[in-house]
């Protein structure tokens, strides 16, 4: 196999837009978590929700037409906005700009989404509901498919290389990166855009998981103390999006064109729980095959692993199942390693989550390797690795 690096990155999420602004405020401990006012929550049990803020680009904050022609925003949802905004860091921050047909053809596009686009389906309900089926957008399916993120983004860069989609709910960003990682490392392509997009803050979205009982109820009035993983006081996960993008490429093709490497994707495990379409297994089993399937992947012993990102969404029975996982797969190394979950900051970004938190864990990693986790619904789990590249 190849070696794979990250030579590029990009970032919208709740802490706001770029990769800079957004690790400058996640390690001052701010939050992004605020109470929602883009739609009416009076009927919601939860009011709160970790949205990107918007403003001028300038400021670290999101102003879509500055980014995508307004004539195009009623073509894509807001999840597919969200993959190109990040998209574009990443690319522009990768320096990768292919001038023949066969560099075109052998980069490529993986970015997923768990649900992609729920708010345009919402919306299309009440007209087909009002009677009013014949005011349906043209593009009204295109905008909600999940592969059009992807798309998008493919057509944006002329990028003709494997153009895919990955829909693995929560654990959607690390498969994206990971499957990604892969297609380069068997030479299905030499570079690839991959990442994860999410835009389910809407009554549609909220709604559904309030009626799952998944989301904290208890601090609507302090939404910035809501996400909370491992406290004794959490009560579920708070909803959150955005969109995670990086740009991998094969160790020698960055090398070669003298690109900066961030990091080395090292190691890459996933597992089915094949337990429970919600729930966990029991002492969580699929994330400990997971996270050691990544550790053999690459080769990496426990003790080499500095940094762990937790999957850790605040909620009482997956939190204390995933410590549980990585306790057992450390043993006595776990008591020399760091773990945090970064959604006590942006909350759960669903299939965005596992992207985002990859970009953390390649910014944390020093001079060891960090580990990063996603579990998903219907027993879906993927762990990933990165390590300073030599």
């Amino acid at each position: 196999m190849r070696r794979v690096v990250v030579t590029g990155m990009g970032i919208a999420c709740p802490l706001g837009l770029g990769v800079a602004n957004v690790w400058k405020r996640l390690v001052e401990g701010e939050s992004g978590i605020r109470a929602i006012r883009s739609f009416s929550v009076d009927d919601l049990a939860a009011k709160i929700a970790g949205q990107i803020p918007l403003g001028p680009k300038a400021e670290g904050k999101l102003d879509v037409g500055e980014w995508i022609p307004v004539k195009d925003h009623r073509k894509m949802d807001r999840f597919i906005q969200y993959a190109i905004v990040a998209a574009s860091e990443a690319v522009e921050d990768s320096g990768w700009k292919p001038e023949s047909e066969a560099d075109r053809c052998a980069s490529g596009v993986m970015i997923g989404s768990g649900i992609g686009g729920l708010e345009t389906i919402y919306e299309a309900s009440i007209l087909v509901h009002e009677g009013r089926v014949r005011r349906l957008s043209p593009f009204f399916i295109p905008s909600a498919l999940i592969n059009l993120a992807a798309g998008h983004v493919s057509i944006k860069f002329g990028f003709k290389g494997p153009n895919h989609a990955v829909v693995t709910a929560c654990a959607t960003g690390v498969h994206a990166i990971g499957d990604a990682s892969r297609l380069i490392g068997l030479g299905d392509a030499d570079v690839m855009v991959a990442g994860g997009t999410e835009a389910a803050v809407n009554p549609l979205g909220i709604g559904g998981f309030c009626a799952s009982r998944a989301l904290s109820t208890g601090f609507n009035d302090t939404p910035t103390k809501a996400s909370r993983p491992w406290d004794r006081d959490r009560d579920g996960f708070v909803m959150g999006e955005g969109s995670g993008v990086v740009v991998l490429e094969e160790y020698e093709h960055a090398k070669k064109r003298g690109a900066k490497i961030y990091a080395e994707v090292c190691g890459y495990g996933m597992s089915g729980d094949a337990y429970h379409i919600t729930a966990p297994a029991e002492g969580h089993e699929g994330a400990y095959r997971a996270m050691s399937a990544a550790l053999r992947n690459g080769r990496i012993e426990p003790d080499q692993i500095q940094y762990v990102n937790a999957h850790g969404t605040s909620t009482p029975l997956g939190d204390d199942l995933e410590l549980a996982a990585v306790e057992r797969l450390f043993g006595d190394a776990a008591k020399h390693v760091a773990m945090s979950s970064t959604k006590s900051a942006t909350g759960h970004l669903l299939g965005a989550a596992g992207a985002i938190e990859a970009i953390f864990s390649v910014l944390a990693v020093r001079d060891n390797v960090a580990l990063s986790n996603s579990f998903g619904f219907g027993g879906t789990n993927a762990s990933i690795l990165f390590r300073k590249a030599a």
